[in-house]
């Protein structure tokens, strides 16, 4: 049973949470608190397991109180639960690098009863089960207690998924063309994991990097401008009808599928509203497929941590044009999703962990 306490200082949201959450015969709700002060206490007396957290509340909001937690060395996970304003998505994005784990949007006021408990059952129900089995991992608990020396590896052979791909004659960390762009696709456990890859190119990286987070409008536009007062290329929400520049991250926007195409002018960003793919919109499918045919495979694809399989079918097209897939190997993925079945369908060149990804790319690029 996954133990949740509830944090919001509306009553009607914590009441819509709890008659959803306790559909769920996996999930107890444990208790409720109207603000950061009264959660802090409920969490030592009731030791939840995962704590929804509202970012806007009176006396100790979202960040404040997740910034308390770790202070206190208290250990649930957090699920932020968000305005889609700028300010809460920016304190989201804050709340996300600083080891919370995922976060819901918040249905608007003008949404009835019913229709709000069916958004939250279908993007935070998940979303806790996942976090659920993720406190599990090696990754997540390193996100939780940041501090903490890193666990000993664990003895025994190597599992079939990351084994099979890095013992294949064909496994190198060069290309037989040169590429001539970058994409990564990720997921839940992104923006930190982000903050681990993107800062790390150097400015002398001239390729492009085309990047798909699945997160809803105004939360891509601030986690762009977070990743880009970190790092020395440039990372910008991308736009309709942009030239593709050197040395520039181009962070699809919420809501939007991110396609890249070749024409006379050179390689230019076309942004749709096409039906969601693996749920999602932007998804990393579509991208991976517009840039096999724009790029014709001379490009090198990161699938990193993240829920559902999104990614490995467009790796796939990519794979069969040449390109060089890599995929974030499990014990550093927060969610051993999305990187997993890239894995599982025996098209990733290399698996590696978190801090070996952005090398791995400059290796391939020969830089």
């Amino acid at each position: 049973m996954i133990k949740v306490l509830i944090v919001d200082d509306s009553i009607i949201f914590r009441r819509v949470l709890q008659d959803t959450l306790k559909k769920n015969p996996h999930i107890k709700v444990v208790g409720t608190a109207e603000n950061g002060e009264e959660a802090i206490k409920l969490i030592r007396a009731l030791r939840p397991d995962v704590v929804i957290l509202d970012v806007e509340m009176p006396k100790m909001n979202g960040l404040e109180t997740l910034e308390e937690m770790k202070r206190l060395k208290l250990t649930p996970a957090v699920i932020m639960f968000s305005t889609l304003t700028a300010q809460g998505a920016k304190v989201t994005i804050e709340a996300l690098s600083k080891g919370a784990f995922d976060f819901v949007q918040k249905p608007t006021g003008t949404k009835a009863f019913q229709e709000s408990q069916k958004k939250i059952e279908q993007e935070l129900v998940p979303k806790i089960l996942a976090c659920a089995e993720s406190m599990k991992r090696p990754a997540f608990r390193r996100v939780l207690r940041p501090t903490a020396p890193p666990p000993q590896k664990r003895p025994g052979p190597p599992t079939r998924v990351s084994k099979a791909p890095s013992v294949r004659p064909r496994v190198t960390t060069r290309m037989a063309i040169r590429p001539e762009a970058v994409a990564i696709g990720v997921s839940t456990g992104g923006p930190n994991a982000l903050n681990e890859v993107i800062p790390r190119f150097p400015a002398n990286f001239r390729l492009p990097v085309f990047l798909v987070q699945h997160m809803p409008p105004v939360f891509t536009k601030q986690l762009a401008d977070r990743l880009n007062s970190k790092s020395k290329l440039t990372v910008k929400e991308a736009e309709d009808g942009e030239l593709v520049r050197p040395a520039t991250v181009y962070v699809a926007p919420g809501d939007f599928h991110m396609l890249v195409k070749k024409n006379d002018r050179g390689h230019m960003i076309r942004l749709t509203q096409d039906p969601p793919v693996n749920s999602c919109r932007p998804a990393v499918d579509p991208l991976f497929e517009s840039l096999a045919d724009a790029y014709k495979g001379r490009v090198v694809a990161v699938v990193m941590t993240g829920m559902g399989h999104d990614g490995r079918d467009g790796a796939k097209v990519l794979k069969e044009k040449g390109a060089y897939i890599i995929a974030q190997d499990q014990e550093t993925s927060v969610v051993y999703g999305m990187p997993k079945f890239v894995a599982e369908a025996g098209i990733a060149d290399k698996i590696c962990p978190l801090d070996a990804i952005t090398p791995t790319i400059l290796e391939v690029c020969r830089l």
